[in-house]
Formats: C-alpha cells, structure tokens, sequence
C-alpha cells in the first residue's frame, strides 16, 4: 500500500481530520510524523533558514522524520482557504523551501489550493491530490465526500467544546480521549489565543493547556468558537485583515474580551511571525483599552524554557484569584511579555 507522510505541525491542526477521510478512502496510508520532541526541534533548527518563525523551522524537523518511511510528502501550497484571504507567505512556499534545503526527500505533493475566487473549489484541489493515486472517478468523489463529512464533523466537535488533539487523538486511534473543555470543577475558565501549530503542541507550548488544567482552570480556543462568531466580530474593522489566520485570532479575541463567562485571557505568540508581531499588538492594546479580563501575552522561541512558563502562569493564575475574592469589580489588565 501506498504511504503518504503528513508532518504533525502547521496546518496538520486545521485539516487533518479532511486528509484522513479522504487518504484512507483512496486506499492510501497515512503515517503521520511523531509528537514534537528535542530532537525533532533540533533537526528543523538546522535545516530551516534562521530567519524562519519557529513553527516553520519545526515543520522541516518533521519532514525529516518522515524521511525514508513513505512514498510520498503530502505538503500541499496553501495560497487561499477563502475569498479576498490569503495564507502566510511561508506557508504557500514551503515546498520550495524543503526541495532548497533538504536532500533525498520522497515526492512531495505539492498541489495548489487557491480560494480566492469562486470559480476554484475545494472538491478541485481534491481531485488534483487524488488524480495522483487514481483515475477511478467515483472512488475520488466518495473520498471528497467523506472528507467534507470527517470535516464537518470535526468543526462540530470544536463548536461543542472538545480541543484539536482530543479529536485527532480519537482519529488515530489511540482511544476515546474526547472530554471536552467544560469540566465543572474547575472554578476559573481562560480564553486561550493563538494558532493552533502553537497552542496544541505540548513541546513548543510547554504544555500550555495541561499545565492550566493542572491550574484547575479549563481552557476555551478560539476553535471553539462558530465561524459566524469570527465573521460577526471582525465585520466593523476599519479594514479586513486579508491573513486568514490572523483575522480568525482576531475574531476569537474580541469575542473573549467581551465575554462574561471567562476569568482573563492569554495569547501565545511565536517569536520571529511578521503577522503575529503587528496581531499581537492589536490584541494587546484592545486588551488594555476595552476590557476588564486580566491579559497576558507569551512569546516563544527555540530557547523557551519551563521554569519561567511555570512562573508566569502561576503569577497569572493566583492574581485571577485573588481579584475575584478581594476585587473582581476593578478593571485589571496584565501585560507579561516574555522570550524563554
């Protein structure tokens, strides 16, 4: 059987319940790169460019990863999930950027996916990937069908409050691991900010949403928010933010700022992402102009280290706490900005 090799970073978080459906129709198997660890950091760290974002040089680990275990790369060249939208620079190119900097690499499939105009579909760039694999037309149509279905699916799940890896975790396997994100017990609730390649890796986030849990806070994305929220709240900027990623950050962080069922707000950022330095900003003024939720912003690089996430996160946790038992009708707001 065929094998086809998905590396787990930057848009796995986004599609891969689509891409499953959708291989495992075909007839494909999919071997999925490993959990990020040191050595998988590493190797992106000497592959990629250094003035790559972190995400993008963590995207090159692994590929190396999946190196000499598969027939073929799927590393598709995103130009445009949606109309008058556009996906990271980075992003469009990084199938160029592996055939420049890495060798002996399987082929990688690198079909184009350009939404910006209504003429161009989904279900086209599908049947482009799968063309690759077959002529049958009616195996592709029931593969595009079943990937439209796991990704449906997949959003609902979002909307209900279950988190990316719970879902995708479910999909590979390894048990029924769904448990949502509304947890009864735990008294505080934290809007959590940030592109899932960063929130949802537990090396790169140093375990970000475990480490709140732990906190006995649960944790709302802003995955988990419908995609009408998004467009609603991003509809009166004085003008469209034209990164598709950066404008759904945006919509999550108006709506959190808004919202009387959270305790305070933290954004994860990367070091070195030209949208996220200008997002990042906009987030943090807002923040400090409009709301009255404690705010927090984190920077991560290659050099992050747990002992002052711990620190910060603690600090964060107990002012939540102590304001709500001593002064939970002041207006707060909280900037810890820090590279690890």
């Amino acid at each position: 059987m065929t094998r086809v090799g998905i590396p787990r970073a930057l848009l796995f978080y986004y599609y891969y319940p689509m891409w499953k459906a959708f291989f495992t129709e075909i007839g494909v198997e999919i071997v999925v790169s490993p959990p990020t660890n040191k050595r998988i950091l590493e190797e992106g760290l000497k592959a990629a460019l250094d003035e790559a974002c972190l995400p993008v040089k963590l995207y090159f680990g692994h590929v190396l990863a999946l190196v000499g275990k598969v027939d073929y790369l799927f590393v598709p060249r995103i130009i445009s999930a949606e109309q008058k939208a556009y996906i990271c620079p980075k992003f469009m190119g990084l199938p160029d950027m592996l055939r420049a900097r890495l060798r002996d690499l399987p082929p990688i499939i690198d079909i184009p996916l350009d939404l910006r105009r209504p003429e161009n579909t989904l279900d086209d760039f599908l049947k482009e990937v799968g063309h690759v694999f077959t002529r049958d037309r009616y195996l592709i149509k029931r593969a595009i069908e079943a990937a439209h279905r796991a990704d449906q699916r997949f959003q609902e799940l979002l909307v209900k409050g279950y988190l990316v890896p719970e879902v995708i975790e479910d999909l590979q396997g390894s048990g029924s691991s769904r448990k949502g994100v509304a947890q009864n017990w735990r008294p505080l609730k934290i809007g959590l900010l940030g592109h899932p390649y960063n929130i949802y890796d537990p090396f790169i986030s140093m375990d970000l949403i475990g480490k709140l849990h732990r906190m006995a806070a649960d944790v709302i994305t802003g995955d988990n928010l419908p995609s009408a929220v998004i467009d609603e709240q991003t509809r009166f900027l004085p003008k469209r933010l034209f990164w598709s990623l950066s404008r759904k950050l945006v919509g999550a962080a108006l709506k959190f700022f808004e919202s009387e069922n959270l305790d305070g707000v933290i954004y994860l950022t990367s070091f070195a992402c030209g949208p996220e330095s200008l997002v990042s900003e906009l987030v943090t003024r807002w923040a400090k102009k409009n709301s009255s939720l404690p705010f927090m912003l984190l920077t991560v690089d290659e050099h992050t280290g747990e002992a002052g996430m711990v620190t910060r996160l603690e600090a964060f946790i107990e002012m939540i706490r102590w304001r709500k038992r001593n002064e939970d009708h002041l207006s707060a707001y909280g900037k810890l900005v820090h590279r690890y």
